[in-house]
């Protein structure tokens, strides 16, 4: 196995996890709705087990999302400078689908450095910084992110975005799938059921 296929099995691995935590299933949930056994879906999840493509397919569908969210790379996919314009400033370009969503918020506390505590769903973020440093965390990745700089990331990468030090003001742009998995999990903190 190369380094890059290392790497990516880790983070299907890690984006099961997430996935399953920020939808409130156990692991006995989970395995159920997987038909699988509760220590195989433990041993999926901690790297004890090779992840076969039957059981991706399964866990994909039980978790509410597609193998390709499951295992895209998103190495390459993250983008953290604004493209500069000229006399006419910076700009992001995004891509994604136009049922676009847009939330500005002051963050006051870094990112959680606990993994458990990421979130992972379906869809597609932006975020530009409009004042402070913020830290968003994809994965075993640390970017920092200044004002006027900007990010783009796929949401089924585990992640975490978080104040530097004091706050950071962020606009974000979240894709439709994007917003639903932040309204879903907004929800279960507010009823109590959340990770």
């Amino acid at each position: 196995m190369t380094h890059e296929d290392g790497a990516l099995d880790s983070l299907v691995r890690k984006r099961i996890r997430a996935l399953r935590v920020a939808q409130g299933l156990s692991l006995e949930d989970l395995a159920s709705r997987a038909h699988l056994s509760q220590s195989s879906l433990s041993r999926i999840e901690s790297g004890r087990r090779r992840l076969a493509l039957d059981q991706l397919v399964t866990l994909a569908r039980a978790l509410d999302t597609t193998l390709d969210q499951l295992v895209e790379n998103a190495t390459d996919d993250v983008v953290i400078s604004p493209m500069i314009h000229g006399a006419h400033g910076l700009s992001w370009p995004m891509r994604g689908d136009p049922a676009m969503s847009v939330m500005r918020r002051r963050l006051t506390e870094p990112p959680p450095d606990n993994p458990a505590k990421m979130r992972a769903h379906p869809g597609r973020e932006w975020l530009v910084v409009l004042s402070g440093t913020a830290i968003l965390m994809l994965g075993h990745n640390r970017f920092r992110v200044e004002t006027n700089h900007a990010a783009e990331f796929p949401t089924m990468t585990p992640h975490a975005i978080g104040a530097e030090t004091g706050s950071c003001d962020i606009m974000f742009v979240f894709d439709r799938d994007a917003r639903r998995g932040h309204r879903e999990a907004d929800d279960q903190r507010q009823n109590g059921s959340g990770p």
